[in-house]
């Protein structure tokens, strides 16, 4: 049986092909290594691969090692060595990551998963120990902690003490996971952000399998998108969904279509002032215009040489936002100097040097200049200081422009046109004017609010939140540094934070406050009231905790549009805090910055921040650190940080020792949990998959717009407390204070499917004049919650639709976001394109994608929803881009008969869509082989 064969190859190589007779030693610290080389298949008539882009060649090795005239070809390995840049992606190939990342919003519902596949194989008479990862696999959980506590020095141990009593269940999942799978690790909570970790620990570069002493690059899969910061160390990684990640734990390979390349050319250097995070801004926005989805880009020039593996981290962290699959940066004299500066051993160090420059996978300037599908070109002196916003992280900003960026946001948010306000008036007060009656009088509501004993006015613009947080700038130590010499000089001239500002300070890793507090810029941020608030993703995933009550109230009783600014990678509408419309993501330095300021109707290049203690104004260019300054600070951050931090990284504190650990290979689940239940994915699933069907009779839950993302399909943070999911809570026993996250409560589906599509800014065109979760159920046109209208279909035995615009799908690999509308019943989603991961997962979840075809979608044909739609040609089978005939049906009888295509890319997919889904295919092979 295939499936089989491919485990017994996870542990050793015996049956690689070797078609072209590439084995070969390498000899590095007194150790005898075998690889397979790269020179060597090009001393065989293929002598182009030295111009191949080098994360091509990764994949390349990858296809050498793991030839076995089946699952790769050595067709496969032909078709990359000899791969043609200009050509259009559509050969598929089957690629094994070395290792699998997890965080725990994604994690938990991926054991639960792997735990409820060791019931269901034991229901079926076979072995649930064969339900184990068969992939090293590393989960850190980071995503848990939230910001309730902060602006004191107990902030920190408040935090983590509150985190332990929510998750108490979910970490006793967690530890039962550690000790009943076997390559299995957990970083325990309070340790750091995943990314980080990955970066400054975790990645090896090059990955020994001491089983047999082969060496080949380490190459990972994670389930959050932001996997592809490890492309700044030189890693191919990338996100996918949980649903994904547990296929290749379990030994089962990612088909995926050899992908094109887009070369990012850097030249010059950045300029004094300019930010690693306002050169990723400034990428995010070229390479969304651009258009990479779905590609590969790697960037080349001399002026990557100019860029710490700190400042790439940066940059590839955010690769989901501009939307390639990865952003990456091969391996050079930088990433060695890396590995030593965070701690690495000398004989590692020195073993992927060896390893990498005996494989042509090592670049210095002299290197050949790769061959690309495509390229663009940015010199680093351009870059200027920048924001991105209101809700996109591509909606890049000048720092001067910011505050008409936020006005204009305003005057759409406030509906200032509708209320009789010229076009004319709005754009000059816009542009920085002054706001004539009646514009005035619509945009001047505000209250004054008192916070600890401090009084000011919270306005339209207020910043209510300064974050700095996320792994993508905290893993940075030039803008952290940044941030507390800026506090420093602050601190010195008498500045202040607002005080309806809400600080917080939430890093990736212990190292970021041991080296401030070696450089003596812990104590100024603290000033500030940046104190440490929690080491987890945080603000940026939506933990931001409430805002203090006399905030909140303002910002309700008044219906103001109050603003974050955070140093995250995500901004969505929604994401960070339920009382907050517009985010904006920014260095460290300008999010200290903007809680001197206290909002955005200021221009920091103009406008003072304050007044300092000696009664004069203060700028922010007197108080931005230099160059000099910056590097004098980074003298204080030392290797031994790095391997203090990291010495006993999974034995976790005191809080971590004491949660019970559940024995036994299956997990004894508890009947009244509404942390962790058993999903009922596998419920009655038959030994073989039932015939596909045509989707008959279907009605529309959902008609959404453009970048509708996985947030506003299955939100991470509050649970409104109007909501089904708060409903399901209270009738549990659980009180309002106790709900928690959807994020924490992901290992509870009955949650998560109340949760589906409940993003208080979601907004479904089929209940036009609502914001969140609305639909009409049909055809008696009764408003209702989304998911109550799903039960009715369900009851009524009717199969559901999503109709949606471009980008569907767009940001975290969350898999609860294909999970969900599977539970609810829906069975087709057709959208004017896909995002990547979220496309993959739908199938995953066994629903089928479909794109309309080129120049139509919903609107142009006419589509309210209020049809009934046959989707046809399913039956007769599927196969990869099929085109699927859609009929739909409305109230008259009248018919639109449109083309779709089906989204289904590969060969793997159409079996994995035909057996209801990916774990169902690998659960099935594993009972029947």
């Amino acid at each position: 049986m295939e499936l089989r064969r491919r485990q017994s190859q996870t542990t050793a190589e015996a049956q690689n092909l070797d078609s072209f007779k590439t084995r070969r030693t390498l000899t590095s610290g007194g150790r005898t290594l075998t690889y397979w080389s790269l020179p060597e298949l090009a001393a065989q008539g293929f002598a182009s691969i030295d111009r191949l882009p080098f994360s091509m060649r990764v994949l390349l090795e990858n296809m050498l090692r793991k030839e076995d005239g089946r699952a790769v070809r050595k067709s496969d390995i032909e078709a990359i060595a000899g791969w043609n840049a200009s050509a259009r992606a559509d050969q598929e190939i089957n690629y094994t990551p070395a290792r699998v990342l997890m965080q725990d919003f994604t994690g938990v519902p991926a054991v639960v998963d792997l735990a409820v596949m060791r019931d269901a194989v034991a229901r079926m008479g076979g072995d649930p120990a064969r339900i184990n990862p068969l992939q090293p696999a590393d989960l850190v959980i980071d995503h848990s902690v939230q910001a309730d506590f902060f602006g004191t020095r107990q902030a920190f141990e408040e935090n983590a003490k509150l985190e332990f009593e929510r998750n108490q269940e979910r970490y006793e999942f967690l530890r039962w996971g550690q000790t009943a799978f076997d390559s299995f690790r957990v970083v325990p909570p309070d340790t750091g952000i995943v990314h980080q970790v990955n970066l400054e620990f975790l990645a090896s570069v090059a990955f020994v399998r001491d089983a047999d002493q082969t060496i080949y690059p380490d190459t990972v899969v994670g389930t959050d998108s932001h996997t592809t910061m490890i492309n700044g160390l030189g890693v191919v990684g990338w996100g996918v969904g949980g649903i994904e990640a547990e296929a290749v734990m379990l030994g089962q390979p990612i088909t995926m279509v050899i992908p094109q390349v887009v070369g990012f050319k850097l030249t010059g250097r950045l300029q004094p002032g300019a930010t690693a995070t306002d050169l990723v801004l400034t990428v995010t926005q070229m390479l969304r215009k651009k258009g990479v989805v779905g590609k590969f880009v790697e960037f080349y020039g001399d002026g990557i040489t100019a860029l710490s593996v700190a400042d790439r981290a940066t940059i590839a962290n955010m690769a989901p936002e501009y939307g390639a699959t990865i952003g990456f940066f091969p391996v050079d004299a930088e990433t060695l100097e890396f590995l030593r500066f965070t701690g690495r051993r000398e004989d590692h160090v020195k073993r992927v040097e060896d390893y990498y420059k005996a494989q042509g996978l090592f670049r210095t300037d002299a290197s050949p200049e790769p061959v690309f599908s495509d390229t663009l070109e940015l010199d680093l002196s351009t870059v200027e200081v920048s924001l991105a916003g209101p809700k996109r992280p591509q909606d890049r900003v000048s720092l001067s422009g910011a505050r008409k960026s936020f006005r204009e946001a305003l005057a759409g948010l406030l509906d200032l046109e509708k209320q009789g306000i010229a076009k004319a008036d709005i754009d000059a007060w816009a542009a920085g004017g002054d706001a004539a009656a009646p514009l005035a009088q619509a945009v001047s509501a505000g209250a004054e609010v008192t916070v600890d004993g401090a009084t000011g006015k919270v306005s339209h613009g207020a910043v209510v939140i300064t974050a700095i947080t996320s792994c993508t700038n905290t893993s940075n130590p030039s803008v952290m540094m940044a941030a507390g010499l800026l506090a420093k000089k602050a601190v010195a001239r008498g500045l202040k934070s607002k005080p309806w500002v809400k600080p917080t300070l939430s890093p990736g890793s212990k190292v970021v406050t041991e080296y401030l507090k070696a450089a003596n810029l812990l104590e100024p941020l603290e000033a500030l009231r940046f104190h440490l608030a929690g080491y987890g993703c945080m603000t940026c995933i939506g933990n931001s905790g409430p805002l203090p009550d006399a905030v909140a109230k303002a910002v309700d009783d008044h219906k103001l549009v109050v603003t974050s600014v955070l140093s995250g990678n995500r901004n969505f509408e929604g994401r960070v805090n339920p009382h907050v419309k517009a985010n904006y993501l920014a260095s460290p330095p300008l999010v200290v910055a903007y809680a001197l300021a206290g909002t955005m109707e200021l221009d920091l290049e103009k406008d003072p921040l304050g007044v300092g203690a000696d009664g004069r104004p203060v700028m922010l260019a007197d108080i931005w650190p230099s160059n000099e300054e910056i590097t004098e600070a980074l003298r204080s951050l030392q290797p031994c940080m790095f391997s203090k931090t990291y010495a006993d990284v999974f034995a976790g504190e005191a809080l971590w020792q004491q949660i019970r650990t559940p024995e036994g290979n299956r997990f004894k689940w508890v009947g009244d949990s509404t942390y962790v239940r058993p999903a009922p994915f596998f419920d009655d699933m038959p030994p073989q998959p039932n015939p596909l069907v045509d989707v008959r009779g279907a009605r529309c839950l959902a008609v959404l717009g453009d970048s509708v993302t996985t947030d506003h399909i299955s939100p991470a943070g509050n649970i409104a407390k109007n909501s089904p999911a708060a409903k399901y809570l209270v009738d549990h026993g659980v009180e309002p204070k106790d709900f928690n996250s959807y994020g924490a409560r992901r290992g509870n589906h009955e949650v998560m499917m109340r949760g589906t599509f409940a993003n208080i800014r979601l907004r479904n065109l089929m209940a036009p004049g609502t914001e969140g979760p609305w639909t009409v159920h049909l055809p008696d046109e009764q408003q209702m919650f989304i998911y109550d209208a799903s039960v009715k279909y369900a009851e009524e035995g009717v199969p559901l639709v999503v109709l949606a615009g471009s980008e569907y799908g767009t940001g975290s690999s969350r898999d609860w976001a294909a999970k969900g509308p599977r539970l609810l019943g829906v069975k087709v989603v057709i959208a004017k394109s896909f995002e990547r991961i979220h496309r993959s997962n739908l199938i995953g979840m066994g629903i089928l994608p479909l794109q309309f075809e080129e120049g139509q979608d919903a609107a142009s044909l006419g589509l309210t929803g209020k049809e009934t739609f046959d989707v046809t040609g399913i039956a007769e089978g599927l196969t990869p881009g099929k085109i699927i005939e859609v009929t739909a049906t409305d109230a008259s009888g009248a018919k639109k008969v449109f083309r779709t295509m089906a989204r289904v890319d590969t060969v793997n997919e159409v079996d994995y869509y035909r057996h209801g889904g990916i774990l169902h295919y690998v659960l099935r092979n594993l009972v029947n082989g």
